[in-house]
């Protein structure tokens, strides 16, 4: 017996033996479910001979047999009908466990997100990506095949999704491309940087997306749901599908604030604030134009991170500020890394510490912020030094600048574009996905060692747009990206 943990009501299982049942009453299974018809392997047991073991050892039984490859939606109904009623946790079996995680799967798609369900099958060994569509589609089958197709699909309308879409019209104006994103405003996100040190009004970096889209390029405005790259096709939340002849992936990044305890609860107010996100960074300002003495924080989370250097520019905007207003001597300001190094390109480091003796910064490497208590105004930050025990250690604070950890976003993450990190596996020279040769990735979603900066996607753009034209052509790829990227760390005002 392998039990698989999916949620803590199921757990499945490969085909299981009539002596395993009562290791899994011992493990605390209250209920057995069997998905495999009966006969369908020589030395297989059948379901009555589990169902009388389950009773004796005081457990319920059911039996909702399935064909292999052929999962209906009357199945996945009565899977949802069997967890409702039956008491938890249930252990489900078939040969493999697969279709018991494809039941479990389609009869939660009316109560999950497609992606919470993706990871948490992905999580136990079972990839759902196949059945997508019809989780997408609340658990059954689509009956719609009206869908839409496209020459190029490009998913996500930020820095780099709208740069190689203009990049690719410009090269092969007949091209029919289509950008998926859902969002109505696109933001300059480097410009909040200079929001939170009072350089920049918040509104002069929000521009409408629609303004933006290169013209005769289709947008298509939703979010996307899941990949089928064997079938050349995004879902998108509500089951629509793209259909494409090649496919761009440009989404970004997801800020993942949840991962740090008591942060959400206390983002921008009780003196936290962060200058990652549109809304905080004008508090971030009125923050530095209230304090006049007590502890500044600024922390940074561990690599990857888009725009490195935004955790010092902030601290170093708001050093200048308190400077100028001749209150620095009064502040403490901390700078709590959870890398080993001020910045991770050395040339750079001098002139960097430079500044951080000019404003008195305490720099503290190792630290990686955990938790927040916000009303308390404390911070706790795990110290994990190469040469001792990590630890724990609590700081008061009177401000507090965060920097959230960042990861690949939920949708990429589950799907198979991903590498075992969760990012777009590319060719870091062509930027080509490694296993399906119609698909490119640029910017912060994709697992090249460059640094995630806009300007970095400003370069990868052309090389992507050249390697698209390329392959429609015919030829193989002739640009290759080089590496650059460039984050620009303004030290002061002026």
């Amino acid at each position: 017996m392998d039990p698989r943990k999916i949620s803590d009501l199921l757990s499945v299982s490969p085909q299981i033996a009539p002596e395993d049942v009562a290791k899994a009453r011992a493990a605390g299974f209250r209920a057995i479910v069997c998905n495999r018809p009966d006969g369908e392997g020589a030395d297989q047991p059948s379901f009555e001979e589990i169902e009388a073991a389950a009773r004796a050892q005081g457990m319920e039984a059911r039996y909702i047999p399935v064909t292999a490859g052929m999962v209906r939606d009357d199945d996945a109904e009565a899977m949802g009908v069997a967890m409702r009623e039956l008491p938890g946790p249930v252990l489900a079996y078939c040969r493999t466990g697969t279709r018991s995680a494809t039941l479990w799967s389609l009869s939660e798609a009316r109560t999950r997100p497609i992606t919470d369900i993706l990871a948490m099958t992905k999580a136990a060994g079972y990839d759902m990506n196949g059945v997508a569509r019809r989780i997408a589609n609340g658990g059954k089958t689509p009956t719609d095949t009206g869908d839409a197709k496209f020459d190029v699909v490009i998913v996500g309308a930020g820095a780099g999704g709208i740069s190689v879409a203009s990049s690719l019209k410009a090269r092969k104006p007949d091209l029919d491309i289509a950008l998926i994103d859902p969002a109505d405003i696109h933001y300059y996100q480097p410009g909040w940087t200079m929001v939170g040190g009072g350089v920049f009004d918040a509104a002069v970096t929000a521009r409408t997306m629609g303004e933006l889209i290169p013209r005769g390029v289709h947008w298509i405005k939703s979010a996307v749901a899941a990949f089928e790259p064997a079938n050349n096709a995004v879902i998108l939340d509500g089951c629509r599908v793209v259909k494409y002849d090649r496919l761009i992936v440009s989404p970004g990044l997801k800020l993942d604030w949840g991962r740090i305890e008591g942060l959400v609860e206390t983002l921008g107010r009780n003196g936290v604030t962060s200058n990652y996100r549109y809304d905080l960074a004008p508090y971030t300002w009125e923050l530095v134009q209230g304090l006049k003495s007590g502890r500044a924080i600024f922390s940074q989370p561990p690599m990857p991170i888009k725009c490195a250097g935004a955790p010092q520019k902030a601290m170093y905007l708001s050093a200048d500020a308190w400077l100028r207003r001749r209150v620095l001597k009064d502040i403490e300001i901390q700078f709590n890394n959870a890398g080993g190094v001020l910045f991770g390109v050395k040339d750079y480091v001098p002139a960097l510490e430079g500044y951080v003796a000019k404003y008195g910064i305490k720099t503290n490497f190792f630290h990686t912020l955990i938790a927040v208590d916000g009303p308390g105004r404390t911070a706790t930050f795990r110290v994990a030094r190469p040469d001792s025990e990590p630890e724990t250690v609590t700081t008061d604070f009177d401000m507090l600048h965060v920097v959230p950890p960042q990861v690949a976003p939920d949708f990429i993450r589950v799907s198979p574009l991903a590498d075992a990190a969760g990012w777009v596996d590319v060719d870091q020279n062509t930027l080509r996905h490694k296993s399906f040769d119609n698909i490119w990735s640029l910017g912060d979603v994709m697992n090249a060692p460059n640094a995630k900066t806009a300007a970095a996607a400003r370069m990868q753009a052309p090389v992507v747009a050249q390697n698209v034209a390329d392959d429609i052509d015919g030829k193989g790829p002739t640009s290759s990206y080089n590496g650059y990227g460039s984050c620009p760390l303004t030290v002061e005002r002026g």
